[in-house]
């Protein structure tokens, strides 16, 4: 299973570090990411990260604010997120899939997911 934690509450301009571990599967899915989703809003692609080629993947409105990172060595995936703003308040979740989807900003393509690790960006 997928565990997201590192959530909590912040300032306007601050930082968060999410982090997603795997426990009780095998941490080879080639498609790793994080989506997010506000109080009546759908799901929403965050980032996706592709161990094959080792490629990131970012939704517009995040790109050059947040990073994600993997460490297979500890079956974890990571968001940094820096320069936060209040629209960057949601449940964010993690998610991974055995094979890479070209599609990979549609939930419905991931296998795993995580339960989800609140974040709140204050204005």
């Amino acid at each position: 299973q997928l565990q997201a934690y590192g959530g909590g509450l912040v300032q306007a301009g601050g930082s968060l570090r999410l982090s997603c571990t795997a426990s009780g599967l095998t941490f080879n899915n080639d498609a790793m990411a994080w989506f997010r989703q506000a109080p009546g809003k759908e799901r929403q692609f965050v980032a996706a990260h592709r161990q094959s080629l080792r490629r990131t993947y970012y939704a517009d409105s995040v790109k050059g604010r947040f990073t994600i990172s993997r460490d297979n060595a500890k079956n974890a995936v990571y968001l940094q997120m820096n320069s936060l703003i209040p629209e960057d308040t949601a449940l964010y979740f993690c998610a991974a899939r055995t094979v890479w989807n070209v599609d990979f900003g549609n939930p419905i393509h991931y296998n795993y997911w995580g339960r989800g690790t609140l974040v709140t960006v204050s204005s």
